[in-house]
């Protein structure tokens, strides 16, 4: 039937075979780890597989019912995401036209995945190598003392969980990765069938994803956890105790964070270069559509949707959650330790438990999203956005009754009775707080709110106007969360205080656990949150291989809608995570006073800014935030005209491109792109990480030079406060911005304001290559730097004291 159609069209002679596209690579790549275990006996694998799991499960039977809980929920919950990958695999990939630009996409981000992250575990080596000899010459805490671990021990521990969150956040990527570029023409294909068949497909897809992410970092965790407690004998008389024992997986929280950093840069430079030079040339100059096969750019952007917005975008949802559970356990078992609390080990672990009711309860807000029998492609479009929104609300309100639950199961204490039910209040401002977010990304990005509206019409009067709306409005966009998140660190931090834990000197002791809960709470939904994410570049995917394997104008029409709502759902997970990373700095800075209050054996309670070199800390702190931002911008501009040019270039020299009987290069683009994004991340990544190392330790010799042998540890400590503070209102505002300025040309796309290839359009697409570095590449990598300048300064305190 469609070739009959494009048999009628008669585009020339490149029409006789204008879906066929070259793989990037001569044969497929599989990764090391899944060749050798594929040329196991499956008898074999098998038997090794359940002797894993039984051990896993003898590990946590020695340390706790807790872990043993949390382990059950952990593996059924992996079945039931490769019930999910079976259930989207089986569906068709369609005609051959869209198989083979799916090969095609599939090899290129496979190829990029394979060489950038063969990148960052050289750099992950390296640095694992500089933390044990810094290691090796720190001094020890008198808990690690009393315990008996020494400098090597202290050492070799941190390491090990270094190395592991780093090859769990590196996983995490891949499978996020993996998933996305064999969904992608499935649910091109379901959209010939009908809307809610493709929503169904990509919700479930992005849900095996996000399944896959949150339980790895439950269970590593987990893991980690328990084998620390049977190896190093914790509670024996003598050894150490299991309030203590959450500071040893500080380093499986920069490892995760050190990979997240990277891979969200390289990615976010990938897809954002390449989608600025296939929009600068295909659509305002050439005029043709998004996704057009005749620009040589666009297999470059379809890769780079799956590189940034899916592999990346996983490995950073693995390191937020990962580092809220290690900093809430920190200051759990902190807390309990104060409070003289018998058995603290439910303070401890109640975030592994709360992640694990995530697990459950975000598998039924996406089995909750079905099919429909009268659907069809002629049938009304129903508004993806209101499903997935019935979903959310479904996660939402188990969320409430799950988390009612766990604190009366583990923070129950004959010290204060009521204490549970604070906390309990404690999850659900954090549970509010993460709604309240999601409602206010939606409405300064969806193009059903007057904002984007606002900014589409800015479009009609030039590029220039939509530019200073755009602006203008990412600003505005950062004022409700910062009254959202202020409210509630203020109202988890009273309610914790008031909860009638108090320590040996009666003084109040749960404020900042109370925040903790109000972060776990916030996370508590983290599954469904991350398969919304999931779900924007799996349509966007779609899309475009609709649009270059020539569907008809009604399968085009569902894709779009998925297209633009991706874009929100992304959007609003993105505004989810800043303020997760808000709360988790928050944590993680708390954990940080307190770890340099132990190797100082001193006091550590507060930060004079009045003092010159504690005030400079903070400024270092914000202009390294504005710094990393335009070095990650200016990245993706000198990488989008380099494919700019060579999309111009074989415009020029290949005029049959235009008439379709001539095909472009796409693999030229790709290299392109691939290159120069790994060339580029290293600088700004650099800098993150070699800034509060070289700042503590100058200011710490400065320090005993004038008498005063904490200042190394007050300025980082400023930079810290500084650096989450601007971090948190520019991310917000190049995350706003570009998600607006990307639906107001959706919107305008849609037949307003002219439509597309008017005037008013392409002021928009203007916008939105401006806002593309902006959403994709700078803005989520700023929280992520974040919490990663907040984990390496927990890991590096030493050095600073």
């Amino acid at each position: 039937m469609m070739d009959d159609d494009l048999e009628k069209n008669a585009l020339g002679p490149y029409q006789d075979r204008p879906r066929t596209f070259p793989d990037m690579r001569s044969k497929p790549y599989t990764p090391l780890v899944f060749r050798i275990l594929m040329r196991i006996n499956v008898r074999i694998l098998l038997i090794l597989l359940l002797l894993g799991v039984g051990a896993i499960f003898y590990i946590g039977a020695s340390t706790s019912p807790i872990i043993v809980f949390v382990f059950s929920i952990c593996i059924i919950s992996f079945l039931f995401s490769i019930y999910l990958a079976k259930w989207v695999l089986s569906k068709d990939e369609g005609p051959p036209e869209m198989a083979q630009i799916s090969y095609a996409i599939r090899d290129g981000a496979e190829g990029f995945f394979r060489t950038q992250y063969g990148t960052i575990s050289k750099m992950a080596l390296l640095l694992a190598l500089v933390i044990l000899c810094i290691y090796f010459f720190r001094s020890t805490t008198p808990q690690q003392e009393s315990s008996g671990i020494g400098r090597t021990a202290s050492a070799y521990i941190t390491v090990v969980a270094f190395l592991l969150g780093a090859l769990c956040s590196g996983v995490a990527g891949y499978v996020g990765m993996w998933v996305s570029v064999r969904a992608n023409v499935r649910v091109s294909s379901a959209a010939r069938r009908s809307a809610r068949e493709a929503l169904q497909v990509s919700v479930r897809a992005g849900g095996f994803s996000a399944i896959i992410v949150v339980g790895m970092a439950v269970l590593g965790v987990s893991i980690l956890y328990a084998v620390f407690y049977v190896w190093l004998g914790v509670d024996l008389p003598g050894s150490m105790k299991v309030a203590d024992l959450p500071l040893l997986l500080v380093g499986y929280g920069f490892g995760a964070s050190f990979v997240a950093l990277f891979a969200q840069l390289g990615g976010g430079i990938y897809t954002k270069a390449a989608d600025v030079g296939a929009d600068l040339v295909g659509k305002v100059e050439q005029g043709i559509p998004e996704d057009d096969p005749r620009n040589p750019a666009v297999i470059a952007d379809l890769v780079g949707d799956n590189v940034g917005d899916c592999a990346a975008r996983g490995a950073d949802l693995f390191e937020s959650i990962a580092a809220e559970i290690i900093s809430a356990m920190i200051l759990g078992g902190t807390m309990a330790r104060r409070c003289k609390i018998e058995d603290p080990s439910g303070f401890i672990l109640f975030p592994l438990v709360v992640h694990s009711f995530d697990l459950v309860i975000s598998s039924v807000g996406i089995l909750s999203i079905k099919t429909t029998r009268d659907s069809g492609v002629k049938a009304p479009i129903e508004d993806p956005m209101k499903i997935l929104q019935k979903g959310y609300s479904v996660t939402i309100l188990l969320a409430v009754l799950t988390f009612g639950v766990s604190t009366r199961w583990l923070l129950y204490t004959d010290q204060a009775p009521s204490a549970w039910f604070n906390f309990a209040l404690c999850g659900l401002v954090g549970i509010i707080t993460a709604y309240i977010f999601v409602w206010i990304t939606k409405y300064y990005t969806d193009y059903k709110h007057e904002p984007v509206r606002t900014l589409a019409l800015a479009s009609s009067t030039g590029h220039g106007t939509n530019i200073i709306a755009g602006v203008s409005l990412g600003l505005e966009s950062t004022a409700l969360p910062v009254l959202v998140i202020s409210m509630s660190i203020i109202s988890a931090f009273w309610l914790g205080q008031t909860s009638g834990l108090v320590d040996e000197a009666k003084n109040p002791t749960g404020g900042l656990f109370g925040t903790a809960v109000a972060t776990m709470g916030m996370l508590s939904t983290a599954a469904y949150v991350l398969t919304m994410d999931m779900f924007g570049p799996i349509a966007d995917n779609a899309g475009g291989i609709v649009e270059m394997s020539q569907q008809p104008e009604s399968v085009r029409e569902i894709t779009d809608v998925l297209d633009a709502v991706g874009n929100t759902t992304k959007a609003t997970t993105k505004g989810f995570a800043i303020g997760s990373a808000a709360l988790a700095s928050f944590l993680l800075f708390s954990a940080y006073m307190d770890e340099v209050a132990a190797f100082a054996h001193s006091s550590f309670k507060e930060v004079d800014i009045a003092i010159p070199e504690v005030f400079i800390g903070g400024l270092l702190g914000s202009m390294l935030i504005f710094l990393f931002s335009a070095w990650a911008c200016s990245a993706v501009g000198r990488t989008a005209q380099e494919v700019v040019n060579e999309v111009r270039r074989q415009f020029i020299e290949r005029p049959g491109i235009m008439d379709y009987k001539e095909k472009p290069d796409y693999g030229r683009c790709v290299a392109i792109v691939a290159s120069a994004s790994l060339r580029e991340m290293i600088k700004p990544g650099a800098l993150a990480i070699i800034s509060p190392i070289v700042v503590g330790f100058t200011f710490r010799v400065l320090g005993r030079y004038s008498g005063h042998p904490l200042l190394g540890a007050k300025v980082v400590a400023a930079m810290l406060m500084f650096a989450t503070v601007s971090g948190i209102l520019m991310a917000l505002f190049l995350n706003t911005a570009g998600g607006a300025w990307d639906n107001a040309k959706k919107y305008i796309e849609t037949g307003a304001l002219g439509g597309k290839g008017s005037d008013c359009h392409k002021a928009a697409v203007t916008g939105d290559t401006v806002g593309d570095p902006f959403k994709d590449t700078a803005g989520p990598s700023l929280h992520v730097l974040i919490k990663m300048l907040a984990t390496i300064t927990l890991v590096m305190a030493p050095i600073f004291l």
